[in-house]
């Protein structure tokens, strides 16, 4: 389905005051205990306490409500305390901000070669594989025991290193090593929480270790992604068979376990983990958390966008996945700037399921399913939602007549549930095979999924043209067939269809996502506690899996991070982001556009970002944009925080130019211009960038634009001569465009590139051209 946008764009910029985060608290009857996070101005706390715990027991509230004092990347706590007692709380006068606990949600091999990895030469080589690196993962834990964990060769664990190694339900110290170099585990929020055993309860360790142990799969899959050892044979029952490998196979895993199997990730633990993390010294955060419900929350409200503003302060390179929610428009969660913000692509790589129909035509799908086959037998084939029952179509739990299904093949619709839940509803019921139907949504997008029962998955067309022979024939008929693992699939890389899209709901001078990855159908290790679907009724075991989200492609970047930290350790955050930006690739191994897997037409900057990501390049991208604390903080001035505001993020006062900033003039590696709707005739802005040279010292650079259609792009100067005395320099570029001659097309907005080039290098940044509705 094509991502639109009703013309033109309406954006919403919330910006509110402290005040108003106050009054969010309001006092009600129902005074059931909850979890609040409150900020705090640090230089209130009298001297006679000797830590901000003692203070923050002595005079807000009892210490048995407090669940997490937070010091280094923030300065407050979290409480579980009454509706009133929160309010009362809110008088104190260091108080500059308080809100509510939230729930967030998980972003649910030749990955790494894809990249642009090779072993003898490159970045793998330069950096000696990401080697004394260290990524912090915040995820669901770990699965030590497995061969992607070993430290076999490895050296000691950095003297830097000041993490611990936490103690928990079949877990002890022994279980880290010098690969796994420490690990944590973060439940009070989790536990606090009303409906999750409430303030007191515990975790329910029928499904669930208290402790870095990973019950749910997904932190194991993460983190061997980002950094697994390689060398070693690796397949998901047969699929995807090859040599397993991380992206930064020697670089050290700190383990942060801040999500609960079924309970999702709270803000208030998550927070936590940003602070125990930058205390312990990670180099990289890989966070693959989002908050799933669509809205993006202001950065000040935003503990995730908080946290990890005080990891990068600190020289820590975050990343984090773009969210699930594509093709939709406006769908990229984790916006902040500092944040690099990761959607997902296909490999070249897929795992081919055929439908042969009973009038003989085949039709083309996704599967992993490993078990028995059909081999060729020819089964009824029924559509529960002709109907025109919602769950009967979608195969919900208990929706299905045996009486309807038992023997047959059941079409059954994507949405609402589990894709491996739908087969196993299929299955009770008596059904022998499974075809699922992507509807509009989802359009042609395609992940596999390792099925309990043979199963293909097919896009919406074919879908459409399966249902609809169902309904025509007197007597339908199929089969499915299994066609193992292909590689060297073309096109590719392709952007996912549920990769979320831009324009940035908050800002749209910020261009978000800022690249893509590989994120369909990643062969990782696996936690041994639940089978490949995670259902409770999958009893088989399997030491790698194959997973598909944006969840998958945010760790390549953290893999990728340690990579260039490893090889320049000076750079900081913002440049490794640019390094991996300006070089990032739109074109796929056709050498054509890179295609929109939603829509199969060519893809756009807010589909990609600058594109995917091609360390091969990175290593040596020639020009780096560099940002600093500063920078970002009048970035926050620009779009008009107030000092206090910006307190809660920064936690250090601050103080605005008495010269307001413009929020596009932060040296971002992309160029985003957002015109008013409202403006006729001819309408410009220039924007300011410096560029850092990294490369060689004597380098002249001469720039070279793609303007977007209906726009005029003018760059001063456009040559930029570097000396051994001369590393940054600067430039203007003026985006003009006249509102008779600007076509806004269903993507909402007009796209082109600017590139600095200087027969080596190609310093490319992407130019987004769009309107908005005025305020």
């Amino acid at each position: 389905m094509a991502t639109s946008f009703p013309p033109p764009i309406l954006l919403f910029f919330v910006i509110l005051v402290i005040t108003t985060v106050s009054k969010s608290i309001a006092v009600s009857p129902d005074q059931t205990p909850k979890t609040y996070i409150f900020r705090i101005d640090s230089s209130f706390k009298p001297t006679i306490f000797p830590t901000h715990y003692h203070w923050y027991t002595s005079e807000f509230t009892p210490s048995p409500t407090i669940l997490h004092v937070y010091d280094e990347v923030f300065h407050g706590f979290s409480a579980s305390l009454t509706p009133s007692q929160a309010a009362s709380v809110l008088k104190h006068p260091s108080i500059l901000a308080a809100f509510e606990d939230r729930r967030r949600h998980l972003h649910t091999t030749r990955s790494p070669q894809f990249l642009g990895l090779r072993n003898q030469r490159g970045l793998w080589s330069e950096s000696d594989y990401g080697s004394d690196v260290i990524i912090g993962v915040f995820d669901t834990g770990i699965w030590p025991e497995r061969r992607s964990f070993s430290d076999l060769n490895l050296g000691p664990v950095p003297a830097r290193w000041k993490g611990v190694c936490q103690a928990g339900v079949r877990f002890t110290t022994k279980n880290c090593n010098r690969k796994i170099v420490g690990a944590r585990f973060f439940s009070k929020g989790h536990e606090a929480s009303p409906g999750f055993g409430g303030f007191g309860g515990g975790i329910n360790e029928t499904i669930e270790f208290k402790s870095p142990r990973d019950a749910d799969g997904h932190g194991t899959h993460t983190a061997s992604t980002a950094a697994g050892r390689h060398a070693f044979k690796a397949s998901m029952e047969g699929y995807a068979a090859g040599i397993a490998k991380g992206v930064a196979p020697k670089a050290r895993l700190a383990v942060y376990k801040v999500c609960w199997k079924g309970a999702g990730c709270f803000d208030s633990d998550i927070l936590a983990a940003f602070d125990a993390a930058v205390t312990d010294g990670v180099d990289v955060i890989s966070i693959s958390i989002g908050g799933g419900d669509g809205v993006s929350s202001p950065y000040y409200l935003d503990p995730i966008a908080i946290g990890s503003y005080g990891a990068v302060a600190r020289g820590v390179f975050v990343s984090s996945s773009a969210g699930n929610d594509g093709p939709n428009g406006m769908s990229v969660t984790n916006l902040a700037p500092w944040l690099t913000t990761v959607g997902a692509g296909t490999i070249d790589r897929n795992f081919p399921a055929y439908i042969i129909l009973g009038d003989g035509r085949k039709l083309s799908g996704v599967s992993l399913y490993a078990g028995l086959q059909l081999d060729g037998k020819m089964y009824s084939v029924v559509y529960p939602g002709k109907s025109g029952v919602l769950a009967t179509s979608l195969c919900m739990e208990n929706s299905l007549e045996p009486s309807a299904v038992e023997g047959k093949i059941v079409i059954c619709d994507r949405g609402s549930n589990p894709r491996v839940a739908k087969g196993l509803v299929v299955k009770k019921a008596g059904g022998v095979g499974m075809i699922l139907a992507n509807g509009a949504s989802n359009g042609e997008g395609l992940v596999g999924d390792a099925h309990l029962l043979p199963t293909c998955a097919v896009g919406a067309s074919e879908g459409d043209a399966i249902k609809a022979y169902a309904a025509s024939h007197p007597n339908p008929t199929a089969t499915i067939n299994f066609g193992g693992t292909v590689v060297g699939i073309k096109p590719a890389p392709v952007v996912a269809s549920f990769s979320a899209r831009g324009p940035n709901g908050l800002n749209p001078e910020i261009l978000k996502p800022d690249m893509i990855a590989p994120g369909v159908n990643i062969l990782a290790a696996w936690t041994d506690a639940v089978g490949p679907t995670g259902l409770d009724l999958d009893t088989r075991k399997t030491e790698f899996n194959i997973l598909s989200g944006t969840s998958m492609a945010c760790p390549h970047v953290s893999g990728a991070a340690a990579l260039l930290k490893s090889a320049h350790p000076d750079w900081s955050p913002a440049a490794i982001r640019s390094a991996m930006m300006t070089t990032a690739t739109t074109i796929d191994n056709n050498f054509h556009p890179m295609i929109d897997e939603a829509t199969g037409k060519p893809s756009t900057p807010y589909d990609y970002g600058a594109g995917h990501v091609n360390l091969g390049l990175a290593m040596d991208p020639g020009l780096v944009y560099d940002l600093t604390n500063s920078d970002y903080v009048n970035f926050l001035c620009a779009i008009e925080y107030g000092p206090k505001t910006i307190q809660v993020i920064t936690r250090s006062p601050v103080n605005c130019p008495a010269r307001k900033p413009l929020p596009e003039n932060l040296n971002y590696p992309s160029i985003a211009a957002p015109f008013s709707s409202a403006s006729t005739g001819v309408s410009s802005k220039t924007f300011f960038r410096t560029v850092t040279n990294v490369g060689e010292a004597n380098a002249v650079y001469s720039v070279k634009v793609e303007a977007p259609k209906g726009v005029g792009v003018a760059v001063k100067p456009s040559k930029l001569v570097f000396t051994e005395k001369v590393r940054k320099l600067s430039y203007f570029v003026t985006v003009t465009a006249d509102s008779k001659n600007l076509v806004i097309g269903d993507s909402g907005a007009v796209f082109g590139s600017l590139s600095w080039e200087d027969g080596k290098h190609v310093v490319r940044s992407p130019i987004v051209v769009t309107q908005i509705d005025p305020l």
